[in-house]
């Protein structure tokens, strides 16, 4: 099932390496194989999901768990597990895309998201053969349900200062936990939980995996949420917990990384599902408004109504390419860690981990997206927007937890910008030779070179600038704020969304690019329109971005100089945003669906 794509990219180096079109997976690739899986998981959730919505967010007594039971019989609960251990052993890119599949299922494919993810891949990635022999087969049924219990009332995205406390009994049998967790996802039906606990006076976390019946766990009611009302979401109470010592997972004090590396995969998943939930949201927006009759016409016919469905158009198209740009990404490292003789698992965290940086970008990106969808969603539905009788309503509450899970975009956009910095650093990174050269173009006489009139050439030059601009930026912030740039939380922020829109805008280029390789240009009007006016709001963005950053702490003729140069790195041509918007629309509204 593997996708045939190599590249030699490394995490982070979008920044300052160019990347061909033609070593990038697209959508547009998948095989019939990859597509059969996600049809069986679009079945699911029009046959089983979406007629009971009402339901599931009821929480009705034992609904959410045998829903489980039937994706696991469907094996939609072990498509990333091996198939030795009871799953289809699928790789990266296709587990992804059932994640996207699966993703227009809300609260249920909450549960789903924190019972493959957080719930499973640790005791699958980190447990001993043992463990993983034990656990790992009933979890991929549905036999068995995981939780992941991390956060607590006194650390949320400062997760490594939890409380709750393991101590060895006399014996050296057990483990005695006792704490208090909270805002646990399936905590109310799990059989299993993953706890992190520090034992003794350990500096760091460590983890450990206990069953329910080991009693010892206490719950309280169910939370009653804004969205998401059909996830089980409890704290949960460890009151003299008696673990096995065998249930430790992984080393002593090694439950930080797990938790730092388990998140990593599940920003990169949280985008693919909400890369699912929007086009979903998109396809009802474009259906109500070829159906709604306003003025004796449909509103449809309307350049606002127009607009808003393009623009989700465009917004979703450019998180997917991002989302499987980085997945093939991480897929070809996996498989390189594999055949230098890593072991199977330990090659899948650490190539996750590679790409950290495009996981959290990934993550803010797109659940802006589905955030951005779902509220003009609720707009172009207008009264019957904020009527629970129509889809918006849930659609528009259940998109906001997006932003808070798997770290806050705020931690997120911070983490874009740590992350790169201490790779430059390690020397991972060459950022130095890129940021003093466009230091040397700022002061030297512009070069113009003969006008390349090839197809995307244009759009290259910019996306080329945009990189251009992160680093006179950056790097700018580095010189003059030196240490105390990790209290700017602001600057900070304006660098991680430039650095966000650049990888994004130029993901979206590179497919289209492909796309027009593989199906010719005529094929391509709406995607290529979608890209120029990706690009275009991205050129501005990165301005007033830049712009903040450097007004925040530069002076006098230096920050002149550097406006300037910022200036010339997002100066773009006139572009006619109108009339892509309405071939893009177009489109739409002919197919009646979200069809890109």
């Amino acid at each position: 099932m593997s996708t045939t794509v190599t590249t030699k990219t490394k995490g982070g180096e979008f920044l300052i390496k160019e990347t061909n079109a033609q070593d990038i997976f697209i959508p547009e690739q998948w095989n019939e194989e990859q597509l059969m899986m996600k049809q069986t998981c679009d079945d699911f959730i029009d046959q089983e999901i979406t007629p009971i919505l009402d339901r599931i967010d009821s929480q009705e007594e034992g609904l959410m768990p045998s829903l489980m039971e039937k994706a696991g019989a469907l094996g939609l609960l072990g498509v990333s597990v091996p198939e030795a251990l009871g799953g289809m052993g699928a790789d990266f890119v296709t587990s992804m895309l059932t994640t996207e599949a699966l993703g227009a299922g809300h609260s249920f494919a909450v549960a789903l998201s924190a019972h493959t993810g957080i719930g499973t891949l640790p005791i699958l990635y980190y447990g001993n053969e043992e463990q993983k022999k034990k656990y790992i087969p009933k979890l991929a049924s549905g036999e068995w349900k995981a939780c992941y219990c991390l956060t607590e009332p006194s650390s949320g995205s400062d997760a490594n200062s939890g409380k709750t406390t393991a101590k060895l009994t006399a014996d050296g049998k057990h483990y005695i936990l006792n704490g208090q967790k909270m805002w646990i996802t399936n905590g109310g039906f799990a059989d299993v939980f993953t706890v992190f606990a520090k034992i003794d006076d350990d500096k760091n976390l460590s983890a450990f995996i206990v069953e329910k019946s080991f009693g010892g766990i206490s719950l309280n009611p169910e939370e009653h949420k804004m969205g998401i009302k059909g996830s089980s979401t409890r704290q949960v109470f460890f009151n003299d917990c008696k673990v096995p010592v065998e249930n430790l997972l992984s080393d002593r004090e090694n439950g930080f990384k797990i938790a730092v590396n388990i998140l990593n995969i599940g920003r990169v998943k949280l985008a693919g599902a909400a890369i699912g939930g929007s086009k979903r949201i998109s396809t009802s927006s474009i259906q109500y408004a070829n159906e709604r009759i306003q003025f004796e016409r449909p509103i449809s016919k309307y350049g606002a109504i127009r607009y808003k469905l393009a623009e989700q158009a465009v917004r979703i198209f450019a998180s997917e390419s991002a989302t499987y740009r980085a997945s093939q990404n991480i897929e070809d490292a996996i498989e390189s860690l594999i055949a230098g003789g890593m072991e199977e698992g330990k090659a899948k965290l650490k190539g996750i981990e590679q790409f950290a940086v495009e996981a959290a970008i990934l993550k803010v990106h797109g659940s802006e997206t589905l955030d951005y969808v779902s509220d003009e969603g609720v707009q172009i539905y207008g009264g019957m927007g904020y009527s629970a009788e129509a889809p918006m309503d849930r659609a528009y509450r259940d998109s906001r937890i997006n932003r808070i899970f798997e770290g806050t975009n705020e931690i997120n956009r911070m983490l874009i910008v740590d992350m790169i910095m201490k790779r430059a650093m390690k020397g991972e990174l060459d950022l130095m030779g890129p940021a003093q050269k466009v230091a040397s173009e700022l002061v030297g006489i512009p070069e113009f070179a003969e006008v390349d009139e090839t197809l995307f050439a244009y759009e290259k030059k910019l996306v080329g600038n945009f990189k251009k601009a992160i680093l006179l930026t950056a790097g700018a912030a580095v010189q003059k704020l030196m240490t105390s740039l990790s209290k700017e939380q602001e600057v900070i922020m304006n660098i991680a969304d430039m650095a966000i829109e650049t990888y994004v805008a130029e993901s979206t280029l590179l497919r289209v690019e492909k796309m027009v390789s593989m199906k010719g240009e005529a094929a391509c009007e709406a995607q290529i329109a979608i890209a120029r006016s990706y690009i275009n709001s991205a050129c501005d963005r990165i301005w007033v971005d830049g712009k903040e950053a450097l007004n925040s702490f530069g002076e006098g003729d230096e920050l002149r100089m550097m406006l300037m140069g910022l200036k010339r790195y997002t100066k773009q041509e006139p572009f006619n945003a109108k009339n892509a918007r309405q071939t893009i629309a177009q489109k739409l509204i002919a197919e009646n669906k979200y069809c890109f």
